[in-house]
């Protein structure tokens, strides 16, 4: 399986630890050339690789750590989404409800990218917090999913266990996702909730 990370801010590169962390490799991309991140990519560890976004987005899972409202200019970078696992790690703080017509920004997000599989995930805590190790005594940071499909929220499930976390699935994006989701100025329940789940 092949991973990127569309964003090189602090989440994606809390992101891009999690992964080095682990020794697994992932590609980091954002609107800028391959050579501005190659520092970046350099100083978290040897498994993260600068890449264009054009090569990045050629990866089986994408984690979308983006400003909501940049997503379609993201999706132009590749020809056809059709069966990538999307994982959305975006916050749409301060956009009005309204403006997203009333929908969770999940599924916002994932009609710009028609085809692909998307799973919420990774957005609830500060990037501070996801870029520490995930294991505490006695247990692992808990991080949230959702999603419309069942086999993508597992194979992200999957990946939540590698980079060492417990995985909670909160199920649909429009019932539990809004869980997990900011609408207008008004930050959800679980959103910063810096939960553990004891044992291994």
């Amino acid at each position: 399986m092949s991973y990127a990370i569309i964003g090189a801010g602090k989440v994606g590169q809390a992101l891009a630890k999690a992964f080095a962390r682990k020794e697994i490799e992932v590609a980091i991309a954002s609107r800028r050339p391959a050579e501005a991140l190659a520092p970046v990519a350099k100083a978290i560890g040897p498994t993260v690789i600068a890449r264009s976004l054009q090569d990045a987005v050629k990866a089986e899972i994408v984690l979308l750590a983006i400003p909501f409202g940049t997503q379609n200019e993201v999706a132009k970078a590749a020809k056809n989404w059709q069966g990538k696992i999307l994982i959305d790690v975006t916050n749409a703080y301060g956009v009005v409800p309204e403006e997203l017509d009333n929908l969770p920004s999940s599924i916002v997000i994932s009609q710009a990218f028609p085809g692909a599989k998307l799973v919420k995930a990774f957005n609830h805590l500060p990037a501070e917090t996801l870029a520490q190790d995930p294991k505490v005594e006695g247990g692992r940071r808990v991080l949230f999913l959702s999603s419309d499909d069942e086999s993508a929220a597992g194979q992200v499930a999957t990946l939540v266990e590698r980079l060492g976390f417990a995985p909670v699935g909160l199920g649909a994006l429009a019932e539990g996702g809004l869980l997990v989701q900011a609408r207008g100025k008004i930050w959800a329940p679980l959103i910063f909730q810096d939960l553990f789940k004891k044992g291994e």
